[in-house]
């Protein structure tokens, strides 16, 4: 396997990090305590609200203490260099910030693969993952290793786990945003989740299509959904039609979920801009 592109950002400039890894879940153990935001690229070197993504990074380290002070655009110089530099398609790129030296920011990405065909025509199967994030508002590299052995305990064939909190609470997935509808309308935690970058997007695009309503559903409610779906930066809308081993409805991408999916698309290539 050929390695990934993997940096320090310092004060002096880029300097290749001391680790050698092949992709971006192979750098987690090496990369320093702190916080951090993962996206895309589209047509190679262009960013979906990555000033958003770098708001909510500065966020993040705001609300554990972390002194950052970001220069936007020498960040996004280094980037830019870092991917035509790799040459890549499309990439997917995380940026941390480390809590002990936040004037170093280690970048590193890895060749952006899409969301798997099947999953895209058939819907996800998912099931409820009793977890929950100690920190959910604050986007932190500890929570990249904590969720790692659900993730790795994942049955073949299950594409993301669900949190549930203690009352049963259906909250988000271990590193995506999670929504159902019910009667007619879609729900989504409003709190006690991270506020995805691409929750965003869907939040300000799905009034046109269905009434939205910031609640988390019970896991009671399940039997009832007709439709579901996740989002994160990197996979955008990924339709769920199987929970726990059970059909969401009718067990097919629903009406609802594949209109969102549409209008996401759209508008992503409306919005997307240059690095």
């Amino acid at each position: 396997m050929t390695p990934i592109p993997t940096v320090i950002l310092t004060p002096n400039g880029l300097t290749p990090t001391p680790y050698v890894v092949h992709s971006l879940a192979e750098a987690v153990p090496y990369e320093p305590l702190g916080v951090y935001t993962v996206a895309r690229t589209f047509h190679g070197d262009r960013a979906l609200l990555l000033d958003a993504h770098l708001d909510r990074l500065e966020e993040s380290a705001r609300l554990v203490d972390i002194p950052l002070k970001l220069d936007r655009a020498r960040l996004r110089a280094a980037l830019r260099d870092l991917l035509h530099e790799a040459n890549y398609p499309d990439a997917k790129f995380r940026i941390t910030i480390p809590r002990e030296n936040p004037e170093c920011i280690y970048l590193a990405l890895e060749p952006f693969q899409p969301v798997p065909q099947s999953v895209q025509e058939q819907g996800a199967s998912v099931i409820t993952v009793p977890m929950v994030r100690s920190n959910p508002v604050a986007k932190t590299t500890d929570w990249m290793t904590i969720r790692r052995p659900a993730y790795d305990s994942l049955p073949p064939g299950v594409y993301e786990g669900i949190l549930v909190s203690s009352d049963g609470r259906l909250l988000e997935g271990l590193s995506s945003n999670f929504y159902a509808v019910l009667d007619g309308t879609l729900y989504t935690a409003g709190d006690g989740v991270l506020k995805g970058i691409t929750r965003r997007a869907i939040l300000s695009i799905a009034p046109a299509i269905v009434p939205v309503k910031l609640e988390a559903l019970h896991i009671d409610d399940l039997p009832r959904v007709s439709e579901a779906l996740l989002t994160s930066s990197s996979r955008g809308v990924v339709p769920i039609t199987i929970i726990n081993g059970q059909p969401v409805g009718s067990g097919q991408i629903g009406p609802i979920v594949a209109a969102l999916r549409d209008q996401y698309d759209e508008w992503t290539e409306a919005q997307s801009e240059p690095i």
